[in-house]
């Protein structure tokens, strides 16, 4: 399995750039659209983007898909959570029926969701599980089954799972990516269920900065200020435990199997050359794992909201990429996906269906003088 992962960071590293020529060939377009140079801003950026992943100018998002992992932490036996861990169970379930926040606007928007199992602690319904992502060649409608315990270990006592578990959950990533190509969908989004996984968040993300408990606890689902205090204590302290440990060895001493799994989705976006959507805070943070890994994963990023936590900024500009709107959403679930799909499709359509110059019949002369002077 080790053996496996290392072979696809190498794919990566190799063969993970953005398509020169269709990079070049899509600024080119963008330049003799009609509209001043850079009037459609952060719209331009993401079709030269995509055009990069595909090597195809002019492309199309209409098949959606977003891959949510479930998982419980042990650590929630601290009291750093609001919610009781019933709720990750609850909510698992109700993906599939459509019910939650995410899966609400996936049902609107015709987006299909796979949801795993990655280590929910209560039991879920064997009626409700499959042992395939796939069904008739769309991602499952069922819960897939890759279950590796009834949730992590308490990271503040001991590490939260084995290597051998991060690596399972990293490879379930990878091949819920592979699932999401072979069905033949255009773009994926990465999203979470796990109460107590801003806590484990937080403790991945301090590992991976040097940031202190400080800079990235925040209050997650509304933590009151005792619950708050010792929640930076446990990540001050979990996350000095990881100090020279490689990122692997970070996942499984203080992450969960969420953002485990999550890291390798991710990966597995860019080894299949999938354009990723990233989510809010957790998701996030397991994005910086995946670029920390393998730093061509960037290359197929795309952001979505703002997230309210705290320390969802300090990872963002750790990847390099930015968040696309700000409508103070804190869900998680991959709640920013669906909205940011829209955005991604928008900005497709406007380098596939926007006329030239030429094709507009517009004499473009008078832009030459202001794009000497850099007044755009």
């Amino acid at each position: 399995m080790e053996t496996r992962l290392k072979e696809i960071l190498n794919e990566i590293s190799a063969k993970g750039a953005l398509d020169r020529a269709a990079t070049e060939n899509a600024k080119a377009r963008q330049k003799v659209l009609a509209k001043p140079t850079g009037a459609l801003g952060t719209l331009e950026d993401i079709s030269i983007q995509m055009a990069g992943i595909t090597g195809s100018v002019k492309n199309s998002v209409e098949k959606k898909a977003i891959v949510i992992m479930s998982a419980d932490n042990g650590v929630v036996e601290e009291g750093v959570a609001s919610a009781p861990q019933s709720v990750t169970l609850s909510q698992t379930i109700n993906f599939t029926r459509r019910l939650t926040g995410v899966s609400s606007m996936a049902k609107h928007f015709g987006i299909d969701l796979l949801v795993v199992d990655i280590g929910v602690k209560l039991p879920i319904p064997q009626s409700l599980y499959t042992d395939s992502m796939t069904e008739n060649g769309r991602l499952t409608s069922k819960i897939f089954n890759k279950r590796l315990a009834n949730g992590t270990k308490n990271l503040a006592k001991e590490p939260a799972m084995t290597r051998e578990q991060a690596l399972t959950a990293i490879m379930c990533g990878i091949d819920a990516a592979k699932a999401v190509k072979d069905c033949g969908y255009h773009i994926l989004g990465v999203g979470e269920m796990g109460i107590g996984n801003t806590t484990t968040s937080a403790c991945v993300l301090a590992a991976l900065t040097g940031k202190t408990a400080t800079d990235v606890v925040g209050r997650g689902g509304g933590l009151n200020d005792e619950g708050l205090a010792k929640k930076i204590r446990i990540v001050d302290e979990a996350a000095s435990r990881c100090k020279g440990k490689d990122i692997i060895e970070i996942l499984a001493e203080v992450g969960g199997f969420d953002i485990c799994a999550m890291t390798g989705a991710f990966l597995g976006a860019a080894y299949y050359r999938l354009p990723v959507v990233v989510d809010g805070y957790i998701s996030a943070v397991a994005a910086l794992a995946a670029v920390r890994m393998a730093p061509n994963t960037v290359n197929f990023l795309f952001g979505s909201h703002l997230s309210k936590e705290q320390g969802y900024k300090i990872a963002v500009d750790a990847i390099g990429i930015k968040p696309y709107f700000d409508l103070g959403m804190r869900l998680g679930e991959g709640s920013g996906c669906p909205i940011s799909f829209n955005i991604i499709e928008t900005a497709c359509a406007t380098m596939n269906e926007m006329a030239t110059f030429d094709e507009g019949a517009i004499d473009a002369d008078y832009l030459e003088e202001a794009e000497k002077g850099n007044f755009f």
